[in-house]
């Protein structure tokens, strides 16, 4: 069991993510990719990655992204606030010197392969096929079915941040998870490595993912930021190709409130003033505005002026209608 140990300093500086990681996901999601846990959430993506990724560059993902214990901490920079390109740049220019630390670990499970062993050594031929590996999966694996995944883990953070809200950080840490249990303070977390962790100040970045099953997941590195990575609570809808479109009880969400209405509600899951809402549903500032304060009053975005900007949001009611979640917020 691994226990979390906090200061005062560390439950005033824990934070919640808004949004989802994409290299967590590409590591976390190469996890599933290799067993048959949640078959009811993953068994259609699991099928159409497999067939579209090429075999080639599923080889060398899974190398180095075993489906159980170690993966290497340089796949899942500290920075969770970036998007997959810029993610992806700082994976490729870790110094190879802290690659071939980490895959001096990831050896003792398992010899690897030759391009394991040259991405070890440094070399920019192995590190080239590695990018491209990535992106290719990221591609195929990930970016077809962001906008259903953003939208239940956007979900789940809202969700979390209200329970902070009502019942403070103790109140969170004892209820994110089912493997958690708090004791002050320290978070024993169960299913992974006996460990003591002391957070030193440094509060705790909580992140939630679509593809972390059951078991909260970390960083291997104490002196890297401290990330704790939990899964949302997984639901039908959660993994909906692009080509799907957003839906509502096996409906067509643009056609329960309109194309652009819709595309507005998905737009507000981060807060964005009119001018940016307008650029993401690429329409005018002034419709912008219109959908704005239709969806508002339907209670499905709030606003809220920040500084000199107003800046728009779904609610919770807006997240569970994206996201397809009929539970009228009991969690």
């Amino acid at each position: 069991m691994l226990r979390i140990h906090f200061t005062p300093q560390d439950l005033a500086r824990t934070t919640i993510a808004t949004e989802p990681t994409p290299m967590w996901e590409v590591l976390l999601s190469l996890h599933i990719l290799q067993h048959q846990d949640g078959r009811q959430y993953f068994t259609d993506w699991r099928r159409r990655v497999l067939a579209d990724v090429s075999p080639e560059h599923t080889r060398l993902l899974l190398d180095v992204a075993p489906s159980r214990g170690y993966s290497p901490d340089f796949l899942t920079p500290p920075d969770t606030s970036v998007d997959f390109s810029t993610g992806l740049s700082q994976v490729l220019a870790t110094p190879w010197r802290d690659i071939d630390s980490q895959l001096t670990l990831l050896r003792k499970g398992s010899p690897g392969t030759t391009w394991r062993r040259a991405l070890a050594t440094g070399r920019q031929d192995a590190h080239r096929r590695l990018g491209r590996a990535l992106r290719v999966y990221h591609d195929t694996a990930i970016a077809p079915y962001w906008q259903s995944l953003r939208t239940h883990v956007a979900a789940e953070s809202r969700r979390q941040a209200d329970k902070l809200a009502r019942q403070g950080l103790e109140g969170l840490l004892s209820t994110l998870n089912t493997q958690m249990h708090w004791e002050a303070p320290v978070l024993h977390i169960a299913g992974l490595k006996d460990n003591d962790y002391h957070l030193d100040g440094r509060g705790l970045h909580l992140q939630a993912s679509a593809f972390c099953w059951r078991v909260p997941t970390k960083l291997f590195d104490p002196e890297l930021r401290p990330v704790l990575v939990y899964p949302i609570q997984h639901q039908a809808g959660l993994l909906r190709h692009a080509e799907q479109g957003l839906h509502l009880d096996g409906n067509h969400l643009p056609g329960v409130l309109g194309a652009t209405r819709a595309a507005a509600l998905a737009a507000a899951i981060t807060a964005c003033t009119t001018t940016e809402l307008a650029r993401r549903c690429g329409v005018s500032p002034a419709s912008a505005s219109q959908q704005a304060a239709a969806l508002r009053e339907a209670g499905l975005i709030t606003r809220r002026r920040v500084g000199g900007s107003v800046l728009h949001l779904a609610t919770p009611l807006g997240l569970r209608l994206l996201s397809g979640d009929n539970s009228g917020g009991a969690h």
